[in-house]
């Protein structure tokens, strides 16, 4: 299991961060030991500042490579939502001499990952999304918000990784995003309904 991540996607959250809008998606990874057990975040002793960053997520049902926008949605039936945590200050480091961002966003316990449900119930054209942290709404998204759509996203995705089934996309964050402290509560919402439950330690 491979779980891509996809920067920038709303150009709100790219004007948050000084970068300039894509034109085409921007692509890291994380390694499945990224994926977050039980619900407790620890802090990683190398980061000062790491940052929340919620996402819709998507989960591969149907393997495949050079997929079509047209066909991509016969490759999904499931979404749910992730956090994808990243020490702002590690990135901002290697990003200042040019080097991968990878050891601020693919550290152990880095991507929290909600269930998932049935993509037929939900709008994904316009599908809501927020984040609360100690009951204060900080992040508030919509789907049709995306620079790049789910399915854009597949599609050029899958021109240079073959997507397998289990393998996640986390579809970028809308602007809010910000520092987690100890003890801090992140509870995320799909439409109405929580789904995500996360402490900080």
């Amino acid at each position: 299991m491979k779980i891509i991540c996809i920067g920038r996607n709303y150009s709100e959250h790219a004007k948050e961060l000084g970068n300039a809008i894509p034109d085409q998606p921007v692509i890291f990874m994380k390694p499945d030991t990224a994926v977050l057990k039980g619900n407790d975040f620890y802090t990683p002793e190398f980061s000062n500042d790491v940052h929340y960053e919620l996402e819709v997520v998507v989960k591969i049902s149907k393997g495949g490579k050079y997929i079509q926008k047209e066909t991509a949605n016969k490759h999904y039936e499931e979404i749910g939502l992730g956090i994808d945590f990243t020490a702002r200050d590690l990135q901002s480091d290697l990003k200042s001499k040019g080097l991968p961002w990878e050891l601020a966003k693919g550290f152990d316990g880095s991507a929290v990952v909600s269930s998932f449900f049935k993509k037929e119930n939900y709008n994904l054209e316009s599908l809501n999304f927020s984040l609360l942290k100690n009951k204060e709404k900080v992040q508030n998204g919509n789907s049709k918000d995306m620079i790049f759509g789910i399915d854009d996203i597949i599609d050029f995705v899958s021109k240079y990784f073959t997507l397998r089934v289990g393998d996640l996309i986390f579809t970028g964050t809308p602007e809010g995003v910000g520092k987690v402290s100890e003890n801090d509560v992140l509870e995320a919402y799909l439409e109405d309904e929580k789904i995500l439950d996360i402490r900080i330690m």
